[in-house]
């Protein structure tokens, strides 16, 4: 007998492993901008060095969590919806097809503990993993689909994150030009 929910703290793992190298990352990172900004020693006065560290990572790691949970969260509603547009199954095997990937996850978010050095390296492993999860679904989908319908369900999700992206980059640039451009020596 094989249990259906053998997958499902995959997720949540993944995101914490996920978060605590990018935190991690970000602490060594912050900290260098702190001491070069000049406010590290006022922060050294109030919290030791590892006290320093474990309360950045808190934060840091907290930060990358709701981002990444909400970026979960939005992909499987892109996709469910996408499911529901281009897939005739009507009892959803489909979609508890494509649960082994999680593994794919699991092993990125344990293959970015190697980057923790390195922003493009931990940028790199994760865009790879998501490619290479997102392979995997649509071949797994394949088996069950159409040809049109796969590719419908391939270039909707595509365009939907292409479009949200580009959305959050505008937004944070409409953001930046405001505040360069409210600063009084521009």
């Amino acid at each position: 007998m094989r249990n259906p929910y053998v997958y499902g703290y995959l997720p949540f793992i993944t995101i914490i492993l996920f978060s605590l190298t990018f935190g991690l990352f970000t602490v060594t990172e912050s900290l260098t901008l702190f001491k070069s900004v000049g406010i590290y020693s006022g922060m050294r006065e109030f919290l030791s060095e590892i006290q320093l560290r474990i309360f950045l990572l808190i934060v840091f790691a907290l930060v990358y969590f709701m981002v990444l949970a909400a970026f979960k969260l939005i992909g499987e509603t892109i996709h469910e919806l996408a499911m529901l547009f281009f897939s005739k199954d009507a009892e959803g095997k489909t979609v508890h097809e494509a649960r082994g990937g999680y593994v794919i996850f699991f092993f990125g978010g344990i293959a970015s503990a190697v980057g923790i050095s390195s922003f493009w390296l931990l940028a790199l492993i994760f865009v790879l993993t998501v490619f290479i999860y997102f392979v995997y679904v649509i071949y797994k989908l394949s088996n069950h689909m159409t040809l049109g319908a796969t590719v419908g369900v391939m270039l909707f999700e595509l365009t939907i994150w292409l479009i949200f992206l580009a959305l959050i980059v505008y937004v944070v640039f409409k953001l930046y030009n405001g505040i360069v451009s409210s600063l009084p020596f521009s």
